[in-house]
């Protein structure tokens, strides 16, 4: 943990604060794949799988684990229910403050992208 009196009281406030509301990468995706609107569960699998260039492939537990909490969170909201091919499929969408969030962490992640692109430029460390 970090010691308050190491670093000036506004470094500190700004690393707790910044560390306590990072959003983990299956969320970030989720939101993501949500912002591109109205999905149901497996499409918002299968979405994340492109967004991410096949890199992350969401299990169905993790999906609807990670959905549940975003409707906690008030993040996403329910749109919808219907029957298809006898299977209940019920979609999603962000809700006004799912894409205030998303949009604070886009920028905040770009942010950070930038500077780490920088600094690797700097050290000779991207072509």
């Amino acid at each position: 943990m970090i010691d308050g009196d190491q670093l000036p009281y506004t470094d500190y406030l700004y690393i707790v604060t910044n560390m306590a509301s990072e959003m983990g990468g299956p969320t970030y995706l989720v939101l993501t794949a949500l912002a591109g609107g109205r999905r149901h569960g497996y499409a918002v699998m299968q979405d994340v799988a492109t967004i991410s260039a096949g890199k992350v492939r969401l299990r169905a537990g993790t999906l609807y684990a990670t959905l549940d909490r975003l409707l906690g969170e008030g993040l996403v909201e329910v749109a919808g229910e219907e029957v298809v091919d006898g299977r209940a499929r019920r979609y999603y969408v962000l809700s006004d403050q799912g894409v205030s969030v998303l949009a604070a962490e886009s920028q905040q992640r770009a942010v950070i992208a930038t500077e780490a692109l920088r600094r690797l430029d700097l050290a000779g460390g991207v072509a």
